[in-house]
């Protein structure tokens, strides 16, 4: 839908979908299961051997994830538009590589210890992705502080905000156009099913807490009864005998 375009919702999907190609693939070629790539082998010497570690084991190619992504994703749209002026086009293009920086930036080293009883006089290191779990989490904080940009591309993105022209934008940044529908209110026409009547948490703080789903609007609350099987025995032979449990729980749901 028009509507939802270059929105900043839009612009995570990118990213996390960008982030996800690199770190899938980068994951098969490490775990050899793709003939065009391996380890890293640009880190297979070196190291400092008077801190007494070394590079060694399969580090992750992030390299060549990155650049299968840049082929697979950002190709596609600059053949679409004829040209790379588009402005979103150039915006998604953007976004997708914000999400392919992000699993770059949150590259770390893993040792493994070698030496007499476990000593480690001497470490083997190389280099690994961080779990996607923690690429998400970096990427939704960069999605709460997403950036919205003119509509109107000139020579490069640059912010909507005439007073913050002058702050450079970032490879990390998301970047939107338009600003996002009221996802609160059921809107048919949009597809958007609104919150009333979501089930919630009503200690949570996060997401799926009241106060943010129920938009403000506050919540009902109501008992519910659930019946299930219990403290069953084993009964020699053969059967099994159980008791009959009822518990009460509190159900909270947007107004």
């Amino acid at each position: 839908l028009p509507c939802f375009v270059g929105t900043k919702e839009t612009a995570f999907i990118y990213a996390v979908t960008s982030a996800g190609l690199v770190h899938s693939v980068t994951r098969s070629c490490s775990a050899g299961n793709m003939t065009e790539c391996s380890c890293d082998t640009s880190l297979q010497h070196g190291g400092s051997a008077s801190e007494g570690w070394h590079w060694g084991g399969c580090s992750d190619d992030i390299h060549y994830g990155m650049s299968f992504s840049r082929k697979f994703l950002d190709m596609p749209v600059k053949n679409l538009t004829g040209r790379s002026g588009s402005g979103l086009a150039a915006m998604n293009r953007h976004n997708n590589e914000a999400g392919r920086q992000a699993v770059a930036k949150l590259m770390s080293v893993d040792c493994r210890c070698h030496g007499v009883s476990g000593s480690c006089a001497v470490k083997t290191c190389w280099k690994t992705m961080s779990s996607f779990e923690k690429i998400g989490r970096f990427l939704k904080d960069k999605y709460e502080n997403s950036i919205q940009i003119s509509d109107r591309l000139k020579k490069k993105l640059r912010r909507k905000e005439k007073s913050q022209r002058k702050i450079p934008i970032g490879k990390e940044d998301l970047l939107y156009v338009n600003k996002s529908p009221n996802y609160c209110v059921e809107d048919q026409k949009l597809g958007i099913p609104g919150t009333q009547g979501r089930e919630c948490n009503r200690t949570s703080e996060g997401p799926d807490g009241c106060n943010l789903l129920c938009c403000g609007r506050g919540y009902n609350t109501h008992v519910v009864r659930h019946v299930e099987r219990c403290e069953c025995k084993f009964i020699w032979c053969c059967y099994v005998r159980c008791r009959r449990c009822e518990t009460m729980t509190d159900v909270h749901t947007c107004k």
